[in-house]
């Protein structure tokens, strides 16, 4: 008879989740951690059988036979089995595969799903277990066989083409296409001259700045210096005179609580954090923090979500706060949003668990890191119920000979949600003039006017706050999926990160020409999007996933032989280090290998030496005149320090400039990382800064 511990066991991903769920069920149950997946398909082969139905072949995961060994000791002395991963595609899978490990009939499983790791929210799911979601898996499964298919039979062909080591990926491919294509735009731009006319009139309350507009209540461009002379001729000794003023009301509504996507887009320009590390520090809030006394808790509902909706107790929580710290006034109708359509009704947006489990409260039992973001979705969540803040606007037109000239004001009335929370941009606006009175028929004396010629500037690259949102509006991946695929793009060596820039390089352009040519469905966007919607209907149960995968494989596979046939070998020249060998003497050249790039001798395989690869910042050491290179700290953390290390040991968090000294006290000056776009002095006793 088999032994019965009289406790149910649950199984969970993670060792913290774990710990978390385990002190809220006070012993009444075991509870382990699967540590992920625990089978996969195959790293050394296809492991699919495209002969029969795209059957995928599951093998133990390397180093999980230990786990799998005790999960299934502990099972047989269980009383009952619950499946707790994650409430989405790749949890289903990984209960499913842990069904098959421990002879479970998937239909007959208890899967147990919350989307926040808090005592009640566990509680109540466990009272409602259900099976396993065999559409949830089959629409994992197909992404999971479709990048298996794309990879495994595209990258060995860059192998063969180009060089070992390459990666193409259906979402992959797709997402550096959108890098190289802004790159394109750029290089093609061309700079068209444009004028502006500035005026500072004066009137009875003060002075006012105002844009030349148009002539005779019609806009016009002005596009060089003649049609500016025609303007200044036109005005020369005319009255100034408002000939309207149109005041208005603007309101701002809040933003809505955090998505995935717009968590990690506001995280990068905020935060500065790259969409990797956004998720990594998220997991750990959800999944739990000690707090002390108070024990382990989960501090934010599930991260990985596509829904704005809040539940109602959450809104009546924030709402009470917001009464009682900023008044009645302040609440709003609440930004709650729609869930997708397809999306689950039970997923809700991210936001804190507890309104009263405030970021300043729990700062103690938190890393710098862990604040910051829960900060961030603390303030996010609790501004979307607040009022929208209020400004008074007006636009005032003051003609001169039919010249029209437009001034414009805002001031703010009532701050909202805004006194709480600001959303950041991707670029910096123009903010507006403070309303200066003006009345209709005022004349206004002329003080200045000042005619200003610009340039049309080129598209920005990415950053990847903006890659994110470019991916998430033309449909590309899944906001789960972002961060590997912006890391795999730099770690392939496709794409170089510089000050927060997106740039495609010589290699990364290189294998995009080859995908353009050869398979241009795989970078398409418009087909990725496509693709994403099948996925989407496979879980939801309106098609079938082997179908999918069929329709996708049959036109490919025959591309993948064309290939094979027409592209030629290409050979990429190595980049010179510009330093010769002290050993023989021939020139150096960079190399990459799997750990990044390092120098080598040109001479290869005569002379076989090599040395660590130092980026220059341009920057010299202000104790040796050494070079400052880019280093890593053993965390990744970059930091600049001098070239003759160990014999000089400057360091510095900040990036030193270039040919520039403080003109106080003369040390070096770094860039500072802020929104704020400024030099500061590098020598902490002194305060000088400037801007860029």
């Amino acid at each position: 008879m088999k032994k019965q511990s009289n406790r149910p066991l649950i199984i969970v991903e993670s060792p913290t989740k774990a710990k978390t769920i385990s002190r809220f069920m006070k012993s009444k149950y075991d509870v382990k951690a699967s540590m992920g997946h625990v089978r996969d398909l195959p790293k050394s082969q296809l492991g699919v059988d495209t002969e029969n139905g795209f059957e995928p072949r599951y093998i133990t995961i390397r180093g999980k036979g230990k786990i799998i060994k005790e999960l299934k000791s502990a099972a047989k002395k269980a009383s009952g089995i619950y499946l707790a991963t994650d409430p989405d595609r790749e949890g289903e899978a990984i209960s499913w595969h842990l069904c098959r490990i421990l002879d479970i009939d998937p239909q007959e499983a208890q899967r147990v799903t919350f989307h926040e790791i808090t005592e009640n929210a566990v509680s109540d799911a466990f009272k409602n277990p259900v099976p396993v979601k065999q559409s949830l898996v089959d629409a994992q499964q197909a992404r999971r066989i479709l990048d298996r298919l794309v990879g495994y039979t595209l990258s060995p062909l860059l192998w063969q083409k180009i060089r070992p080591g390459l990666s193409a990926g259906r979402v992959q491919s797709a997402a550096l296409r959108i890098i190289v294509d802004r790159e394109i735009e750029i290089e093609a731009f061309k700079p068209e001259e444009y004028w502006t006319i500035e005026a500072l009139l004066e009137g009875e309350k003060g002075t006012v700045k105002a844009k030349y507009f148009g002539f005779d209540g019609k806009k016009r461009e002005l596009k060089n210096r003649s049609d500016v002379d025609v303007v200044l001729e036109g005005i020369n000794g005319a009255a100034f005179i408002v000939i309207s003023v149109k005041p208005k009301e603007r309101r701002k509504n809040p933003p809505f609580p955090f998505t995935t996507s717009t968590l990690q887009q506001e995280a990068s320009r905020k935060l500065g954090f790259p969409v990797r590390k956004t998720m990594r520090v998220a997991q750990t809030l959800y999944e739990g923090v000690e707090l002390g006394k108070r024990g382990y808790a989960g501090l934010i509902t599930y991260m990985r979500t596509d829904s704005t909706r809040v539940s109602p107790v959450a809104v009546k929580e924030a709402r009470r706060y917001i009464e009682t710290k900023y008044g009645k006034e302040y609440i709003g109708k609440g930004r709650r949003g729609k869930a997708k359509p397809g999306a689950q009704e039970a997923h809700e947006a991210i936001r804190p668990t507890a309104v009263l489990r405030m970021p300043a409260e729990i700062k103690p039992f938190l890393t710098p890191d862990q604040h910051k973001l829960y900060t961030l979705i603390w303030d996010r969540f609790v501004s979307s119920q607040m009022s929208p803040a209020v400004y008074d606007t007006v636009t005032c037109d003051v003609a001169a000979n039919k010249h029209i000239f437009r001034a414009t004001g805002s001031r703010l009335r009532f701050p909202g949600f805004t006194r709480l929370y600001e959303e950041g941009e991707d670029t910096v606006s123009e903010g507006q003039e403070e309303i200066i009175p003006l009345s209709e028929n005022e004349h206004l004396a002329l003080k200045s006017i000042d005619p200003l010629q610009h340039f049309t500037e080129p598209p920005q690259r990415y950053t990847e706050a903006s890659l994110v949102k470019a991916l998430e509006q033309n449909g590309i991946g899944r906001p789960s999926t972002y961060a590997p695929i912006i890391a795999t793009l730099t770690e392939r060596d496709y794409v170089n990160r510089e000050r927060r820039r997106l740039i495609p390089t010589e290699l990364g352009r290189l294998v995009d020409s080859i995908l353009r040519k050869h398979f241009s469905s795989i970078v398409d966007v418009g087909f990725t999007a496509e693709m994403e919607k099948k996925l989407d209907a496979i879980e939801e149960g309106l098609s079938r996933w082997n179908q999918v995968i069929d329709e996708f494989w049959k036109p490919f596979s025959k591309q993948i032989e064309k290939a094979e046939e027409s592209i030629e070998r290409v050979k990429i020249q190595d980049e010179p280090a510009g330093v010769d060998c002290d050993k023989c003497g021939r020139p150096m050249v960079v190399k990459r290998s799997r750990y990044g790039k390092f120098i080598a001798c040109s001479g290869y395989p005569d002379c076989k030496n090599t040395k660590p690869f130092l980026e220059k910042t341009g920057a010299l050491c202000p104790r040796c005149r050494g070079d400052i290179v880019v280093r890593r700290s053993r965390k990744g953390r970059v930091f600049f320090g001098c070239s003759n290390y160990p014999k000089c040991d400057f360091v510095s968090w900040y990036r030193p400039v270039p040919g520039k000294s403080c003109p106080v006290c003369g040390a070096f000056l770094v860039e500072a990382r802020n929104k704020s776009k400024e030099y500061r002095c590098g020598n902490p006793d002194c305060k000088y800064s400037e801007k860029i």
